[in-house]
């Protein structure tokens, strides 16, 4: 969220709206395509969710993003939301700043998420820096993803980017949500609306020209951050309320409860692939790990793979269904339209007042 530079920085969603979205998020997710079946969810208090640590650094005030450092044991990556400079902080096990890097030549102008990757030519850990918020839901023609090698060394420096322009196939939005998938490399953007969606980037990205996101799959309702397991068999698509774990795009493995945070801005996998981080905006905010649901975990390695029968079943969500949670007895259209206009109604009243 946020604004960017050079316009005015466009109000927060107020505490009412999100109120009334936290009680119908739940209910309303991605459209559902066929019968509901039973979905698995990651109970907090069974599943011993904690906090790993605060973000000390005073300068990380709208940390917006996670990513867990591919090269780095026990570094994660976070940044700042819009109103700030292009830096990425690398954060140590107890939450105080290890690095700073700067992108020396990036523009921060709606930074929202950050991913990382391995380059499956050299093995060397990629940074993916994604400036695609839009607030105003089509003011710009074109977004941003900044790719930047690893640093090697935890030492503040300034690092030289590839910028990717991109555009989406269906028309501007706004977007907090970026990954990466181990298996192909291939980029996905998440977008950020009542009626979401998953976008894939082109498998060969280029410079000279901007690059087309379709859309391939739903997304629940305003999604604001996603991430790729480490093996690449599923990704997590955060939003305000919870987590939802895929297989593919539109296919659910599980729901996972999170922790009750302020605003809920940020996902990552741990490096095992068994847990998540999840963090928020604000000053010296929270970072918690929740394990993931058995179903949501990854297979077994290769070598117990051998001396068991074969990779374990998947358990479907939906019959192979969206991000529904289906068996709520009411289309889904309609329920899509009575949280609009609750929301819508919320706004205006708080505007209202506020203006009295």
């Amino acid at each position: 969220m946020g604004s960017t530079t050079g316009r005015t920085r466009t109000s927060r969603i107020p505490r009412a709206a999100l109120a009334l979205l936290a009680v119908a998020g739940p209910l309303l997710p991605a459209p559902a395509t066929a019968a509901p079946t039973q979905i698995p969810t990651a109970a907090r208090a069974d599943d011993r969710e904690r906090m790993l640590f605060r973000i000390r650094d005073e300068r990380i005030s709208e940390s917006s993003g996670l990513a867990v450092s591919p090269t780095h044991k026990g570094i994660v990556y976070t940044h700042n939301d819009s109103g700030h400079g292009p830096q990425i902080y690398a954060i140590g096990p107890d939450g105080r700043t290890r690095a700073t890097f700067t992108i020396g030549n990036a523009e921060a102008r709606d930074w929202e998420a950050i991913a990382a990757s391995t380059d499956r030519a050299t093995g060397r850990g990629v940074l993916w820096i994604a400036d695609i918020g839009d607030n105003l839901d089509g003011a710009w023609p074109d977004v941003s993803v900044y790719k930047v090698a690893e640093p090697r060394t935890m030492k503040d420096a300034t690092l030289r980017a590839t910028r990717y322009r991109f555009r989406y196939a269906d028309g501007p939005r706004n977007a907090e949500g970026v990954m990466v998938d181990p298996r192909t490399g291939r980029l996905y953007v998440v977008s950020k609306e009542f009626s979401g969606g998953v976008y894939a980037a082109p498998a060969k990205l280029r410079t000279d020209r901007v690059n087309v996101l379709r859309r391939v799959g739903p997304a629940p309702l305003m999604a604001t951050d996603a991430a790729y397991a480490p093996d690449g068999s599923s990704f997590v698509i955060r939003t305000y309320f919870s987590a939802s774990v895929y297989r593919s795009p539109g296919k659910l493995i599980a729901h996972v409860t999170m922790p009750p945070l302020r605003q809920a801005e940020s996902i990552a996998y741990t490096a095992d692939g068994t847990a998540l981080l999840t963090g928020s905006e604000g000053e010296n905010s929270p970072v918690y790990r929740v394990p993931l649901p058995a179903a949501a975990r990854p297979a077994p390695s290769p070598t117990r793979a051998r001396t068991s029968s074969a990779r374990p079943r998947a358990v479907k969500a939906t019959s192979g269904a969206a991000a529904g949670d289906g068996g709520l007895g009411v289309p889904m259209s309609v329920l899509w339209v009575a949280v609009a206009l609750g929301a819508i109604g919320i706004i205006g009243f708080v505007a209202y007042r506020t203006g009295r």
